[in-house]
């Protein structure tokens, strides 16, 4: 069941993700989360189960605040959930 987000949300998750990861590592994240992202994205496997590591990761930095590190473990989980079975992760 697909989860809805709103885009104001997931611009505020990007806020911290920029703060909790290095910035070659928040590049990659950046079109995701950037609040600049308008349109459906589809996502490679490989790129999801990287995308679920970063969000992952930032989710564990001692300066997430735990509200959003549970977003962004689930988002993360929903990415590496699509990478494990070899499915292009639809990003809307």
């Amino acid at each position: 069941m697909p989860s809805t987000r709103s885009a104001l949300t997931i611009s505020n998750l990007g806020q911290h993700l920029a703060h909790t990861l290095g910035g070659s590592e928040w590049r990659e994240l950046a079109p995701l989360f950037g609040g600049a992202f308008a349109d459906v994205a589809s996502i490679p496997p490989r790129e999801a189960g990287r995308i679920g590591d970063l969000l992952h990761k930032a989710a564990g930095h001692r300066l997430m605040p735990r509200e959003w590190a549970g977003l962004a473990t689930e988002i993360g989980n929903a990415a590496h959930q699509a990478a494990r079975a070899r499915k292009t992760w639809e990003w809307s």
